[in-house]
């Protein structure tokens, strides 16, 4: 596969991203009394791209099937249905690939049974969509680009998470480019050559540059404390970090349209608390 084409950087400083949306599909748990507004990227007839947020599951938990998903919580709005669903006449909606939990950002999901075929197949092909993220990882990478590529294998001392295993894993490869640098860590762009589960973490922390907020693959939060001289905090008060979930947001999905084969590009903006997070290294972090 050639190289991505590098697209232009985030949401300028200030922006919040989501509110900027056109339309939001609402979904809610009554088990656990929670709901989300999830804003719509593109749709037409056969393609409804979400901007999925960070703490909701894609699909259904192995080890704990009855936490909320998003796509149980779709259907089970489609099946009732919710206003959004009957206006659209939707009776079908499947979701093409995965988000980790704690990832935010582009989900895109099949309308038609004959577009996820087609989605399917285009995923798992050796030539699949380009998908690029934002992450921000730890230390200063040395070079601007660089590959990743080392085979993947789930870790059977510790369920649900994936390790480095050259004899026994999956083939991976990920390509990443420094977009910008701080004093300490680093925005990166990440695009993922193969979809393998936790893929891109599990990479940058075998390149010494964990995610931040990445606890399961050694990522420490960012604290504002740690960026900013004098920080003090009111009494009685306690410090939330800037990024205590791993700081990683899939920004763009670029594929020919089902259907008409016509070139699809799908923008995802930064979630409040990425924003949030690069403001302050911008104000308080950059690098020399």
């Amino acid at each position: 596969m050639g190289r991505p084409a590098r697209s232009e950087i985030g949401p300028a400083p200030g922006a919040l991203g989501r509110a900027n949306c056109v339309e939001a599909i609402r979904i809610t748990a009554k088990e656990t009394n929670e709901s989300w507004e999830i804003p719509v990227l593109h749709e037409d007839e056969d393609l409804l791209a979400l901007d999925k947020p960070s703490g909701l599951l894609t699909s259904p938990d192995r080890y704990d099937p009855l936490r909320p998903n998003m796509m149980r919580l779709l259907h089970e709005a489609i099946a009732r249905p919710a206003p959004w669903a009957a206006r659209r006449g939707l009776t079908y909606l499947m979701n093409a690939h995965r988000l980790d939990f704690e990832t935010s950002g582009i989900l895109l999901l099949a309308k038609n049974k004959p577009a996820l075929i087609t989605l399917a197949n285009m995923f798992g092909s050796r030539q699949p969509p380009v998908k690029r993220y934002a992450a921000l990882v730890q230390g200063r990478p040395v070079e601007t680009e660089f590959l990743v590529d080392v085979k993947l294998a789930q870790n059977p001392l510790k369920p649900g998470r994936m390790k480095v295993d050259q004899k026994n894993g999956k083939a991976s490869s990920t390509r990443f480019v420094v977009r910008e640098q701080f004093v300490n860590c680093a925005l990166v762009d990440c695009f993922p050559l193969t979809g393998r589960t936790h893929q891109i973490r599990v990479h940058l922390a075998h390149a010494h540059h964990p995610i931040i907020g990445d606890a399961v693959y050694r990522g420490a939060p960012l604290w504002l404390s740690s960026l900013k001289a004098n920080y003090h905090l009111k009494p009685g008060k306690e410090e939330r970090p800037l990024m205590g979930r791993p700081a990683l947001h899939a920004e763009g999905l670029e594929l020919p349209h089902p259907r008409t084969n016509q070139p699809v590009a799908i923008h995802a903006p930064w979630p409040k608390d990425l924003v949030v997070a690069v403001r302050y290294l911008r104000r308080y972090s950059l690098s020399a």
